[in-house]
Protein backbone atom coordinates (compact mmCIF):
# COMPACT_ATOMS: atom_id res chain seq x y z
CA UNK A 1 0.00 0.00 0.00
CA UNK A 2 1.45 3.26 -1.00
CA UNK A 3 1.02 6.44 1.33
CA UNK A 4 0.72 9.80 -0.90
CA UNK A 5 -0.29 12.01 2.59
CA UNK A 6 -3.63 12.72 0.76
CA UNK A 7 -5.66 9.45 -0.19
CA UNK A 8 -5.56 7.29 3.23
CA UNK A 9 -8.85 5.68 4.33
CA UNK A 10 -10.64 3.99 7.25
CA UNK A 11 -10.03 0.87 5.65
CA UNK A 12 -6.34 1.40 4.90
CA UNK A 13 -5.77 2.54 8.63
CA UNK A 14 -7.44 -0.94 9.51
CA UNK A 15 -5.43 -2.98 7.57
CA UNK A 16 -2.41 -1.40 8.29
CA UNK A 17 -2.71 -0.75 11.64
CA UNK A 18 -4.70 -4.06 12.76
CA UNK A 19 -3.75 -6.88 10.40
CA UNK A 20 -0.16 -5.33 9.99
CA UNK A 21 0.03 -4.63 6.41
CA UNK A 22 2.83 -2.70 5.17
CA UNK A 23 3.48 0.32 3.35
CA UNK A 24 5.56 2.48 1.32
CA UNK A 25 5.74 6.11 0.28
CA UNK A 26 4.40 6.98 -3.04
CA UNK A 27 7.02 8.79 -5.70
CA UNK A 28 4.41 11.82 -6.05
CA UNK A 29 4.98 12.14 -1.90
CA UNK A 30 8.78 11.35 -1.80
CA UNK A 31 9.46 14.34 -4.59
CA UNK A 32 6.85 16.84 -1.98
CA UNK A 33 9.02 15.81 0.97
CA UNK A 34 11.92 16.70 -0.44
CA UNK A 35 11.32 19.60 -2.24
CA UNK A 36 9.59 21.05 1.40
CA UNK A 37 13.30 20.08 3.29
CA UNK A 38 14.61 21.92 0.78
CA UNK A 39 13.21 25.07 1.90
CA UNK A 40 14.39 24.22 5.09
CA UNK A 41 18.04 23.96 4.01
CA UNK A 42 17.71 26.92 2.30
CA UNK A 43 16.97 29.18 5.69
CA UNK A 44 19.50 27.41 6.98
CA UNK A 45 22.03 28.23 4.61
CA UNK A 46 20.53 32.16 4.63
CA UNK A 47 20.58 32.23 8.49
CA UNK A 48 17.24 33.72 8.12
CA UNK A 49 15.42 33.60 11.41
CA UNK A 50 12.52 31.54 11.60
CA UNK A 51 10.02 30.13 14.46
CA UNK A 52 9.89 26.24 14.17
CA UNK A 53 13.70 25.60 12.26
CA UNK A 54 16.33 28.48 13.70
CA UNK A 55 14.34 29.27 17.51
CA UNK A 56 13.22 28.01 20.17
CA UNK A 57 9.07 26.89 20.61
CA UNK A 58 6.27 27.88 22.43
CA UNK A 59 7.19 30.73 25.00
CA UNK A 60 11.01 30.59 23.86
CA UNK A 61 9.40 31.66 20.27
CA UNK A 62 11.53 34.67 20.20
CA UNK A 63 15.00 32.67 21.34
CA UNK A 64 17.33 32.65 18.59
CA UNK A 65 19.26 28.93 18.66
CA UNK A 66 22.95 29.13 17.13
CA UNK A 67 23.76 26.84 14.17
CA UNK A 68 25.86 24.64 15.87
CA UNK A 69 22.89 23.79 18.59
CA UNK A 70 20.29 23.06 15.95
CA UNK A 71 20.47 19.22 16.01
CA UNK A 72 21.04 19.00 20.28
CA UNK A 73 17.22 21.66 19.91
CA UNK A 74 15.83 18.90 18.32
CA UNK A 75 16.85 16.27 20.72
CA UNK A 76 16.00 17.95 23.52
CA UNK A 77 12.62 19.29 22.09
CA UNK A 78 11.39 15.43 21.84
CA UNK A 79 13.15 14.26 25.39
CA UNK A 80 11.63 17.62 27.47
CA UNK A 81 8.09 16.38 25.94
CA UNK A 82 8.00 12.76 26.57
CA UNK A 83 6.20 13.69 29.93
CA UNK A 84 3.63 11.23 29.60
CA UNK A 85 2.03 9.26 31.78
CA UNK A 86 -0.83 6.17 32.70
CA UNK A 87 -0.78 2.93 30.60
CA UNK A 88 0.41 2.54 27.32
CA UNK A 89 -2.07 2.93 24.36
CA UNK A 90 -2.69 -0.96 22.98
CA UNK A 91 -0.20 -1.73 19.52
CA UNK A 92 -2.83 -1.36 17.00
CA UNK A 93 -3.44 2.27 18.68
CA UNK A 94 0.34 3.06 18.40
CA UNK A 95 0.86 1.87 14.49
CA UNK A 96 -2.51 3.78 13.30
CA UNK A 97 -0.84 6.89 15.20
CA UNK A 98 2.41 5.98 13.16
CA UNK A 99 0.69 5.69 9.68
CA UNK A 100 -0.88 9.04 10.46
CA UNK A 101 1.94 10.79 11.53
CA UNK A 102 3.89 9.18 8.24
CA UNK A 103 1.30 9.89 5.93
CA UNK A 104 0.71 13.77 7.23
CA UNK A 105 4.84 14.48 6.40
CA UNK A 106 4.48 12.63 3.47
CA UNK A 107 1.99 15.55 2.35
CA UNK A 108 4.76 18.17 2.30
CA UNK A 109 4.04 20.64 4.68
CA UNK A 110 6.47 19.92 7.28
CA UNK A 111 10.22 20.28 6.01
CA UNK A 112 11.09 16.94 7.85
CA UNK A 113 14.40 15.52 6.50
CA UNK A 114 13.65 12.53 4.34
CA UNK A 115 15.83 10.00 5.70
CA UNK A 116 14.00 10.88 9.80
CA UNK A 117 10.59 9.97 7.54
CA UNK A 118 12.09 7.28 6.40
CA UNK A 119 13.24 5.95 9.93
CA UNK A 120 9.30 6.80 11.05
CA UNK A 121 7.87 4.62 8.23
CA UNK A 122 10.94 1.30 8.78
CA UNK A 123 9.28 1.34 12.38
CA UNK A 124 5.81 1.02 10.87
CA UNK A 125 6.59 -1.36 8.45
CA UNK A 126 8.69 -3.71 11.13
CA UNK A 127 6.69 -3.66 13.85
CA UNK A 128 8.50 -1.77 16.43
CA UNK A 129 5.78 0.03 18.61
CA UNK A 130 6.82 2.91 21.15
CA UNK A 131 5.54 2.79 24.68
CA UNK A 132 3.00 5.45 24.42
CA UNK A 133 1.32 6.35 27.56
CA UNK A 134 -2.36 7.29 27.51
CA UNK A 135 -2.31 10.39 29.54
CA UNK A 136 -0.31 14.11 29.00
CA UNK A 137 -2.23 15.54 25.81
CA UNK A 138 -4.17 18.60 25.90
CA UNK A 139 -4.68 18.16 21.98
CA UNK A 140 -3.62 21.76 20.94
CA UNK A 141 -0.16 22.58 19.95
CA UNK A 142 -0.42 19.33 18.97
CA UNK A 143 0.10 16.02 20.68
CA UNK A 144 2.91 16.58 21.91
CA UNK A 145 3.81 14.28 24.77
CA UNK A 146 2.51 10.84 22.98
CA UNK A 147 4.33 11.82 19.81
CA UNK A 148 7.60 12.34 21.72
CA UNK A 149 7.29 9.30 23.03
CA UNK A 150 7.34 7.67 19.55
CA UNK A 151 9.76 9.93 18.53
CA UNK A 152 11.95 8.94 21.60
CA UNK A 153 12.29 5.28 19.84
CA UNK A 154 13.67 6.94 16.42
CA UNK A 155 16.31 8.23 18.16
CA UNK A 156 17.27 4.69 20.41
CA UNK A 157 15.74 6.13 23.46
CA UNK A 158 12.52 5.65 25.38
CA UNK A 159 11.03 1.94 25.00
CA UNK A 160 9.04 -0.04 22.72
CA UNK A 161 7.63 -3.13 21.80
CA UNK A 162 8.74 -5.62 20.09
CA UNK A 163 7.06 -9.09 19.23
CA UNK A 164 5.46 -8.91 22.27
CA UNK A 165 8.33 -8.29 24.27
CA UNK A 166 8.67 -4.68 26.18
CA UNK A 167 12.38 -3.31 25.65
CA UNK A 168 14.44 -0.46 25.25
CA UNK A 169 13.94 1.83 22.36
CA UNK A 170 17.77 0.71 21.35
CA UNK A 171 17.14 -2.56 21.91
CA UNK A 172 14.04 -2.55 19.74
CA UNK A 173 15.38 -1.01 17.04
CA UNK A 174 18.68 -3.89 17.03
CA UNK A 175 16.33 -6.60 17.07
CA UNK A 176 14.69 -5.34 13.95
CA UNK A 177 17.79 -4.30 12.28
CA UNK A 178 17.19 -1.07 12.03
CA UNK A 179 19.34 1.95 13.64
CA UNK A 180 18.85 5.02 15.42
CA UNK A 181 18.91 8.63 13.96
CA UNK A 182 20.07 11.90 14.01
CA UNK A 183 18.19 14.54 14.42
CA UNK A 184 17.93 17.13 11.74
CA UNK A 185 17.12 21.35 12.23
CA UNK A 186 13.32 21.29 12.17
CA UNK A 187 13.03 17.06 12.24
CA UNK A 188 12.10 17.37 16.13
CA UNK A 189 9.13 19.87 15.57
CA UNK A 190 7.67 17.70 12.99
CA UNK A 191 7.50 14.18 14.32
CA UNK A 192 5.35 15.90 17.48
CA UNK A 193 2.91 19.07 16.37
CA UNK A 194 -0.33 17.35 15.25
CA UNK A 195 -3.69 15.61 16.14
CA UNK A 196 -2.18 11.74 15.00
CA UNK A 197 -3.17 11.09 18.23
CA UNK A 198 -6.88 11.58 18.69
CA UNK A 199 -7.07 10.88 15.31
CA UNK A 200 -5.72 7.13 15.57
CA UNK A 201 -8.12 6.78 18.68
CA UNK A 202 -11.48 8.30 17.02
CA UNK A 203 -10.21 6.08 13.64
CA UNK A 204 -10.53 3.05 15.36
CA UNK A 205 -13.91 4.38 17.05
CA UNK A 206 -15.39 4.85 14.11
CA UNK A 207 -14.46 1.72 12.58
CA UNK A 208 -15.97 -0.06 15.20
CA UNK A 209 -18.91 1.98 15.54
CA UNK A 210 -19.55 1.11 11.49
CA UNK A 211 -19.94 -2.49 12.70
CA UNK A 212 -21.80 -1.48 15.75
CA UNK A 213 -24.56 0.43 14.46
CA UNK A 214 -25.79 -2.29 11.82
CA UNK A 215 -24.90 -4.84 14.76
CA UNK A 216 -28.50 -2.56 16.39
CA UNK A 217 -30.39 -3.28 13.50
CA UNK A 218 -30.08 -6.88 13.43
CA UNK A 219 -30.27 -7.74 17.20
CA UNK A 220 -32.71 -4.97 17.58
CA UNK A 221 -34.62 -6.45 14.74
CA UNK A 222 -34.72 -10.49 16.33
CA UNK A 223 -35.79 -8.34 19.75
CA UNK A 224 -38.55 -7.04 17.76
CA UNK A 225 -39.81 -10.66 16.69
CA UNK A 226 -39.18 -12.72 19.53
CA UNK A 227 -41.37 -10.25 21.33
CA UNK A 228 -44.08 -10.41 18.97
CA UNK A 229 -43.69 -6.74 17.96
CA UNK A 230 -45.12 -5.30 14.38
CA UNK A 231 -43.07 -3.87 11.58
CA UNK A 232 -46.06 -1.47 10.70
CA UNK A 233 -43.76 1.48 12.24
CA UNK A 234 -41.18 1.06 9.50
CA UNK A 235 -43.51 1.37 6.40
CA UNK A 236 -41.40 3.27 3.99
CA UNK A 237 -44.26 6.17 4.07
CA UNK A 238 -43.74 7.07 7.62
CA UNK A 239 -39.84 7.77 6.96
CA UNK A 240 -40.19 9.40 3.88
CA UNK A 241 -42.55 12.19 5.72
CA UNK A 242 -39.51 12.90 7.86
CA UNK A 243 -36.51 12.25 5.63
CA UNK A 244 -33.53 11.63 7.43
CA UNK A 245 -30.76 9.65 5.51
CA UNK A 246 -29.96 7.31 8.53
CA UNK A 247 -34.20 6.74 9.73
CA UNK A 248 -34.90 6.21 6.01
CA UNK A 249 -31.65 3.35 5.75
CA UNK A 250 -32.86 1.85 9.12
CA UNK A 251 -36.45 1.38 8.71
CA UNK A 252 -35.22 -0.23 5.11
CA UNK A 253 -33.21 -2.23 6.99
CA UNK A 254 -35.69 -3.50 9.19
CA UNK A 255 -38.14 -4.32 6.72
CA UNK A 256 -35.72 -6.84 5.22
CA UNK A 257 -34.47 -7.81 8.45
CA UNK A 258 -38.10 -8.95 9.08
CA UNK A 259 -39.01 -10.10 5.71
CA UNK A 260 -40.72 -13.66 5.64
CA UNK A 261 -40.55 -14.30 9.33
CA UNK A 262 -43.49 -16.73 10.42
CA UNK A 263 -43.28 -14.71 13.99
CA UNK A 264 -45.01 -11.69 12.37
CA UNK A 265 -47.17 -13.72 10.46
CA UNK A 266 -48.71 -15.82 13.74
CA UNK A 267 -50.09 -12.57 15.13
CA UNK A 268 -51.12 -10.37 12.20
CA UNK A 269 -53.98 -10.54 13.48
CA UNK A 270 -53.28 -9.69 17.22
CA UNK A 271 -55.45 -6.64 18.71
CA UNK A 272 -51.78 -4.48 20.01
CA UNK A 273 -51.70 -1.29 18.24
CA UNK A 274 -48.33 -0.36 18.82
CA UNK A 275 -44.79 -1.32 20.37
CA UNK A 276 -42.99 0.89 22.80
CA UNK A 277 -40.63 3.19 21.64
CA UNK A 278 -37.37 0.93 22.11
CA UNK A 279 -39.06 -1.18 19.06
CA UNK A 280 -40.84 1.05 17.50
CA UNK A 281 -38.68 3.96 17.22
CA UNK A 282 -35.71 2.25 16.39
CA UNK A 283 -35.42 3.96 13.00
CA UNK A 284 -35.21 7.06 14.59
CA UNK A 285 -33.02 6.64 17.15
CA UNK A 286 -30.70 3.92 15.14
CA UNK A 287 -31.25 6.31 12.31
CA UNK A 288 -29.77 9.47 14.10
CA UNK A 289 -26.75 7.27 15.32
CA UNK A 290 -25.77 6.59 12.01
CA UNK A 291 -26.27 10.06 10.83
CA UNK A 292 -24.05 11.06 13.71
CA UNK A 293 -21.72 9.12 13.05
CA UNK A 294 -21.44 9.94 9.27
CA UNK A 295 -20.13 13.52 9.96
CA UNK A 296 -18.07 11.88 12.46
CA UNK A 297 -16.72 9.76 9.68
CA UNK A 298 -16.22 12.88 7.23
CA UNK A 299 -14.57 14.64 9.85
CA UNK A 300 -12.04 11.88 10.09
CA UNK A 301 -11.67 11.40 6.99
CA UNK A 302 -10.38 15.04 6.30
CA UNK A 303 -7.89 14.52 9.25
CA UNK A 304 -6.34 12.11 8.29
CA UNK A 305 -5.54 13.24 5.51
CA UNK A 306 -4.90 16.58 6.81
CA UNK A 307 -1.23 18.43 7.43
CA UNK A 308 -1.25 19.75 11.28
CA UNK A 309 2.21 20.53 11.52
CA UNK A 310 3.36 24.42 12.31
CA UNK A 311 4.74 26.10 10.94
CA UNK A 312 3.95 25.05 7.35
CA UNK A 313 6.03 24.89 4.54
CA UNK A 314 5.03 25.69 1.19
CA UNK A 315 7.20 24.79 -1.58
CA UNK A 316 5.86 27.56 -4.20
CA UNK A 317 7.52 30.03 -3.29
CA UNK A 318 9.36 28.77 -0.33
CA UNK A 319 6.81 30.11 2.85
CA UNK A 320 6.88 29.24 5.53
CA UNK A 321 3.90 30.35 7.81
CA UNK A 322 2.82 30.03 11.23
CA UNK A 323 -0.67 28.95 12.00
CA UNK A 324 -2.84 26.66 14.19
CA UNK A 325 -3.33 23.73 12.15
CA UNK A 326 -2.17 21.17 14.79
CA UNK A 327 -5.39 22.65 17.16
CA UNK A 328 -7.50 19.56 17.74
CA UNK A 329 -10.69 20.84 18.29
CA UNK A 330 -12.51 19.55 15.00
CA UNK A 331 -11.43 16.00 16.36
CA UNK A 332 -12.35 16.87 19.65
CA UNK A 333 -15.96 17.56 19.11
CA UNK A 334 -16.51 14.67 16.86
CA UNK A 335 -15.40 12.60 19.03
CA UNK A 336 -17.69 14.09 21.80
CA UNK A 337 -20.59 13.83 19.50
CA UNK A 338 -19.77 10.33 18.34
CA UNK A 339 -19.39 9.52 22.44
CA UNK A 340 -23.01 10.52 22.55
CA UNK A 341 -24.50 8.90 19.51
CA UNK A 342 -23.02 5.45 20.58
CA UNK A 343 -24.20 6.27 24.51
CA UNK A 344 -28.22 6.51 23.01
CA UNK A 345 -27.43 3.40 20.84
CA UNK A 346 -26.58 1.46 24.20
CA UNK A 347 -29.41 3.26 25.89
CA UNK A 348 -32.14 1.70 23.86
CA UNK A 349 -30.92 -1.64 23.36
CA UNK A 350 -30.61 -1.85 27.56
CA UNK A 351 -34.28 -1.15 27.17
CA UNK A 352 -35.00 -3.68 24.98
CA UNK A 353 -33.10 -5.78 27.23
CA UNK A 354 -35.15 -5.32 29.85
CA UNK A 355 -38.31 -6.42 28.00
CA UNK A 356 -37.17 -9.45 27.10
CA UNK A 357 -36.25 -10.38 30.65
CA UNK A 358 -39.76 -8.90 32.23
CA UNK A 359 -42.05 -12.12 31.98
CA UNK A 360 -44.93 -8.50 32.43
CA UNK A 361 -43.55 -6.68 29.16
CA UNK A 362 -43.04 -10.01 27.27
CA UNK A 363 -44.91 -12.83 27.92
CA UNK A 364 -42.17 -15.22 28.00
CA UNK A 365 -40.89 -16.75 31.67
CA UNK A 366 -39.03 -14.37 34.05
CA UNK A 367 -35.71 -14.14 33.43
CA UNK A 368 -35.60 -16.36 29.89
CA UNK A 369 -35.33 -19.51 32.12
CA UNK A 370 -37.20 -22.30 33.05
CA UNK A 371 -37.70 -23.31 37.22
CA UNK A 372 -37.26 -19.55 37.40
CA UNK A 373 -36.06 -19.17 41.49
CA UNK A 374 -34.31 -22.16 40.90
CA UNK A 375 -32.43 -20.47 38.25
CA UNK A 376 -32.19 -16.74 38.18
CA UNK A 377 -31.59 -17.12 34.27
CA UNK A 378 -30.92 -13.47 32.60
CA UNK A 379 -31.34 -11.41 35.50
CA UNK A 380 -27.89 -9.97 35.87
CA UNK A 381 -27.44 -9.73 32.19
CA UNK A 382 -29.95 -7.01 32.68
CA UNK A 383 -27.92 -5.49 35.17
CA UNK A 384 -24.79 -5.57 33.81
CA UNK A 385 -25.89 -4.14 30.47
CA UNK A 386 -27.61 -1.65 32.82
CA UNK A 387 -24.53 -0.86 34.36
CA UNK A 388 -22.45 -0.74 31.21
CA UNK A 389 -25.50 1.99 29.57
CA UNK A 390 -25.25 4.41 33.15
CA UNK A 391 -21.12 4.56 32.35
CA UNK A 392 -21.56 5.43 28.69
CA UNK A 393 -24.16 8.21 30.11
CA UNK A 394 -21.21 9.33 32.51
CA UNK A 395 -18.63 9.35 29.67
CA UNK A 396 -21.06 11.22 27.47
CA UNK A 397 -19.77 14.94 29.62
CA UNK A 398 -18.15 16.53 26.42
CA UNK A 399 -14.75 16.71 27.14
CA UNK A 400 -13.82 19.32 24.67
CA UNK A 401 -16.32 21.74 25.96
CA UNK A 402 -12.97 22.03 28.61
CA UNK A 403 -9.82 23.99 28.10
CA UNK A 404 -7.05 24.69 30.50
CA UNK A 405 -4.30 27.50 29.14
CA UNK A 406 -0.91 25.78 29.01
CA UNK A 407 2.55 26.96 27.72
CA UNK A 408 2.35 30.17 29.89
CA UNK A 409 -0.66 31.20 28.35
CA UNK A 410 0.47 30.86 24.63
CA UNK A 411 -1.67 28.06 24.34
CA UNK A 412 -4.75 29.58 25.93
CA UNK A 413 -7.57 27.47 24.37
CA UNK A 414 -7.19 23.59 24.07
CA UNK A 415 -9.43 21.04 22.86
CA UNK A 416 -8.73 18.38 25.11
CA UNK A 417 -9.14 15.61 21.93
CA UNK A 418 -7.39 12.80 23.85
CA UNK A 419 -9.58 12.47 26.24
CA UNK A 420 -12.86 12.73 24.73
CA UNK A 421 -11.28 9.99 21.95
CA UNK A 422 -10.85 7.79 24.67
CA UNK A 423 -14.07 8.19 25.80
CA UNK A 424 -15.21 7.84 22.84
CA UNK A 425 -13.62 4.28 22.49
CA UNK A 426 -14.85 3.29 25.87
CA UNK A 427 -18.11 3.88 25.12
CA UNK A 428 -17.72 1.85 21.98
CA UNK A 429 -16.57 -1.04 24.09
CA UNK A 430 -19.44 -1.05 26.07
CA UNK A 431 -21.77 -0.43 23.31
CA UNK A 432 -20.40 -4.07 21.99
CA UNK A 433 -20.85 -5.64 25.45
CA UNK A 434 -24.43 -4.35 25.72
CA UNK A 435 -25.20 -5.36 22.06
CA UNK A 436 -23.89 -8.52 22.45
CA UNK A 437 -25.90 -9.02 25.92
CA UNK A 438 -29.23 -7.90 24.44
CA UNK A 439 -28.19 -11.09 21.22
CA UNK A 440 -28.18 -13.20 24.23
CA UNK A 441 -31.36 -12.75 25.10
CA UNK A 442 -33.01 -12.41 22.09
CA UNK A 443 -31.81 -15.59 20.81
CA UNK A 444 -32.99 -17.28 24.08
CA UNK A 445 -36.13 -15.79 23.81
CA UNK A 446 -36.36 -17.82 20.26
CA UNK A 447 -35.98 -20.40 22.08
CA UNK A 448 -39.33 -20.29 23.71
CA UNK A 449 -41.05 -18.93 20.42
CA UNK A 450 -39.84 -22.62 18.16
CA UNK A 451 -41.08 -24.11 16.80
CA UNK A 452 -41.77 -20.84 14.46
CA UNK A 453 -39.08 -19.44 12.98
CA UNK A 454 -38.11 -15.82 12.07
CA UNK A 455 -37.04 -14.43 9.42
CA UNK A 456 -34.15 -16.10 6.65
CA UNK A 457 -31.39 -13.56 8.04
CA UNK A 458 -32.38 -13.53 11.61
CA UNK A 459 -32.82 -17.35 12.17
CA UNK A 460 -28.80 -16.87 10.32
CA UNK A 461 -27.77 -14.49 13.26
CA UNK A 462 -29.62 -17.07 15.72
CA UNK A 463 -27.34 -19.88 14.22
CA UNK A 464 -23.72 -18.38 14.09
CA UNK A 465 -24.53 -16.92 18.37
CA UNK A 466 -25.67 -21.37 19.25
CA UNK A 467 -22.36 -22.26 17.28
CA UNK A 468 -20.58 -20.40 20.37
CA UNK A 469 -23.15 -20.29 22.77
CA UNK A 470 -25.56 -23.07 23.25
CA UNK A 471 -29.11 -22.86 24.54
CA UNK A 472 -29.50 -21.90 28.76
CA UNK A 473 -31.25 -24.41 30.28
CA UNK A 474 -29.92 -24.34 33.38
CA UNK A 475 -27.79 -21.68 35.74
CA UNK A 476 -24.25 -21.35 34.17
CA UNK A 477 -21.48 -18.32 33.82
CA UNK A 478 -22.90 -15.60 31.73
CA UNK A 479 -19.34 -13.58 31.04
CA UNK A 480 -17.97 -16.53 28.93
CA UNK A 481 -21.10 -16.27 26.32
CA UNK A 482 -21.11 -12.20 26.40
CA UNK A 483 -17.04 -12.83 25.42
CA UNK A 484 -18.07 -15.12 22.64
CA UNK A 485 -20.93 -12.80 21.40
CA UNK A 486 -18.94 -9.55 21.40
CA UNK A 487 -15.86 -11.40 19.46
CA UNK A 488 -18.76 -12.30 16.93
CA UNK A 489 -19.88 -8.44 16.60
CA UNK A 490 -16.18 -6.79 16.79
CA UNK A 491 -15.14 -9.54 13.91
CA UNK A 492 -17.77 -8.96 11.88
CA UNK A 493 -18.56 -12.24 11.43
CA UNK A 494 -22.53 -11.54 12.49
CA UNK A 495 -22.61 -8.81 9.46
CA UNK A 496 -21.26 -11.23 7.29
CA UNK A 497 -23.47 -14.10 8.03
CA UNK A 498 -26.49 -11.63 7.84
CA UNK A 499 -25.58 -9.61 4.66
CA UNK A 500 -24.67 -13.18 3.06
CA UNK A 501 -28.16 -14.41 3.89
CA UNK A 502 -30.14 -10.55 2.65
CA UNK A 503 -28.51 -11.17 -0.38
CA UNK A 504 -28.86 -15.05 -1.22
CA UNK A 505 -32.84 -14.55 -0.43
CA UNK A 506 -32.95 -11.11 -2.62
CA UNK A 507 -35.65 -9.79 0.46
CA UNK A 508 -38.18 -7.33 -0.88
CA UNK A 509 -37.62 -3.70 0.95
Amino acid sequence: MQLTGTSLTLGDIEAISMRGETVTLADEAKRRVKQSRQVVEDILASERVVYGINTGFGNFRNVVIPRHDLETLQVNLIRSHAAGVGDPFPEEIVRAILLLRVNALASGFSGVDPSTLDALLAMLNKGVHPVVPKKGSVGASGDLAPLAHVSLVLIGEGEAFYRGERLSGEEALARAGLEKICLHPKDGLALINGTQVITALLSHAVIQAQRLVRCADIIGALTLDTLLGTDVAFDARIHDARPHVGQIETARGLRRLLFGSELRKSHEDCDRVQDSYSLRCMPQVHGAVRDALSYVTGIVEIEINSATDNPMIFIDGGDVISGGNFHGQPVALAADFLTIALTQLGAISERRMERLVNPDLSGLPAFLVKEGGLNSGFMILQVTAAALASENKTFSHPASVDSIPTSANQEDHVSMGVTAAQKTQEVARNLADILAIEWLGAAQALEFRRPLLTSAPLEAAHALLRERVPPYEQDRTHYQDIIAARELLESGALLDVVTNTLDDEGASS
